[in-house]
């Protein structure tokens, strides 16, 4: 299972419901690494989407403690176990978590990959991905050059479970 965040320099992800910053190059990346394949969220970052409506070319699954919600083209489970339950019917490499802190936080322990999206910039946050650098079950095994978008910088980095 795979995860895949934008995170800031302090493995900032969010404020308010939002991305901290949205980055076409980065926006690219996340189409190609996740069409085609099973990508987890909960309902917040459901919401945030365009039209909140489920990505394309995906299947959805979509955490939501309510259980009145429902999104056509998406499937929606109540817990966490219900979750592993539905997602064991699909390779665990077709997999991607998606967010947010709260969906990342307990698929982790069952990831075995995370794409990261490092932002060389501090925001204003109020949710955050755990900082896998200083986790010692998590090792950066690729880095890419440095990407630029106006004044930002930016890498794409892999992580792996040691």
């Amino acid at each position: 299972m795979q995860m895949i965040v934008a995170v800031d320099e302090n493995w900032a992800i969010g404020l308010n419901g939002g991305l901290l910053v949205r980055i076409p190059g980065d926006m690219e990346w996340f189409r190609k690494k996740t069409t085609g394949k099973v990508v987890v969220m909960g309902r917040k970052t459901l919401l945030s989407l365009p039209g909140g409506q489920p990505l394309g070319k995906r299947t959805n699954i979509i955490l939501s403690r309510d259980p009145g919600f429902q999104r056509k083209n998406a499937q929606t489970v109540h817990s966490f176990e219900e979750a592993k339950q539905v997602l064991a019917q699909y390779p665990s490499e077709d997999i991607y978590i998606i967010g947010g802190e709260s969906i990342y936080r307990q698929f982790l322990p069952l990831a075995d990959t995370v794409y990261v999206t490092k932002i060389m910039y501090q925001y204003e946050a109020d949710t955050f991905f755990p900082n896998l650098d200083e986790d010692g079950q998590w090792k950066m095994i690729e880095e890419s050059e440095e990407q630029t978008y106006f004044d930002l910088e930016y890498y794409f980095q892999k992580y792996v479970r040691k």
